[in-house]
């Protein structure tokens, strides 16, 4: 027997509107319809249909979409249809993002700050409006409101040492027990101190395909056992970048008088991700290279391309915001934010 289908929930998001014929052959599948058949390789590998589709077919293994039935989870032809979309996306990233396999010297690298102090965190820190930090938000709010659930899928795929390292992260990130200190609680705090909706995917049908792509190369990692060290290159990114960026972050809402209440998600990963660090450092990469070197090469790609698809999107966002443009698909006033 099918189970019965999702309800609406504030942590369960809702179909979002198609972007093309691959979001809307997923799409077709979801409502129960019968779906196209899209010419998948001629699609682009980074576009807002892509992208779309890939996620929509990524969110039915974390909460699901109001009104579809669960066992949609495990649908042949969305399956098979994701694996097609999946190989687009990996083959782009892999001609676009340059190979290596020297684990240490790109740690080493992610050690450094850049001199030239370019990037959103440090545009909001030093002259950012208010609104640009309210759509900033609202792109975040993609990943942040599963914080940590894209990595959780890495854990069985691990053991020993690393294994316990990425545990002890983890379970910083769920708020070491407490729940009103879990990280994607206190970021949905901060959005409605921002005066945005905290709702599961509220703003999915806002955010353009750079954002999407963010979040997908963290489900594709974390679902594919063959991709697993390329996970923890993408988390090692996250956890040893995120201190000084979250700091410039709190300087920035400071300025710009924001609550307390909203600057404590930032506030909380300025010290949190400084510990994490070197968890991550001495705790999970160096036992794991020592105990499967072949990896390197994996883990490497999983670094150099999350920063390949962080550059992408801080620059749409600098791009837009230059010209006084919103970032996002419509602005945030247009949508009842």
């Amino acid at each position: 027997m099918l189970s019965p289908t999702t309800p609406l929930h504030p942590e369960i998001g809702t179909l979002p509107s198609s972007r093309g014929p691959l979001s809307e052959a997923v799409l077709a599948t979801l409502r129960n319809e019968t779906p196209g058949d899209p010419a998948v390789d001629a699609a682009d590998p980074y576009g807002d249909d892509l992208q779309l589709a890939l996620y929509c077919c990524y969110e039915l293994h974390y909460r699901g979409f109001a009104g579809v039935d669960d066992e949609r989870e495990w649908h042949p032809g969305l399956l098979a249809l994701r694996h097609e979309l999946e190989r687009v996306f990996l083959a782009a990233l892999r001609a676009d993002v340059v190979a290596g396999d020297d684990v240490t010297a790109e740690i080493d690298t992610l050690l450094v700050e850049p001199v030239d102090g370019v990037g959103v965190t440090h545009h909001l820190r030093r002259n950012g409006a208010l609104w640009q930090l309210r759509e900033f938000v609202a792109h975040r709010s993609i990943y942040h409101l599963k914080e940590a659930d894209p990595q959780a899928w890495v854990i069985p795929r691990l053991s020993g040492p690393a294994k316990a390292a990425l545990v002890t992260v983890e379970h910083d990130e769920y708020g070491a027990g407490d729940p009103d200190r879990m990280h994607a609680g206190l970021f949905a705090t901060m959005m409605t101190e921002l005066g945005l909706s905290a709702r599961y995917g509220a703003y999915l049908d806002l955010v353009p395909g750079e954002t999407l792509a963010e979040v997908n190369f963290m489900s594709l990692c974390g679902l594919h056992r063959s991709l697993r060290a390329a996970s923890i290159g993408q988390f090692a990114v996250t956890e040893l970048t995120s201190s000084p960026g979250s700091d410039r972050l709190v300087r920035g809402m400071r300025r710009l008088d924001c609550p307390p209440s909203a600057i404590d998600f930032y506030a909380e990963h300025v010290e949190a991700d400084a510990v994490h660090e070197q968890i991550v450092r001495r705790g999970m990469l160096d036992p794991l290279m020592a105990a499967e070197p072949w990896l390197a090469a994996d883990v490497v790609f999983g670094i150099r391309t999350a920063l390949f698809l962080n550059e992408r999107f801080s620059a749409l966002l600098l791009d837009h915001w230059q010209r006084d443009a919103t970032s996002l698909r419509e602005p945030l006033t247009t949508v009842g934010s």
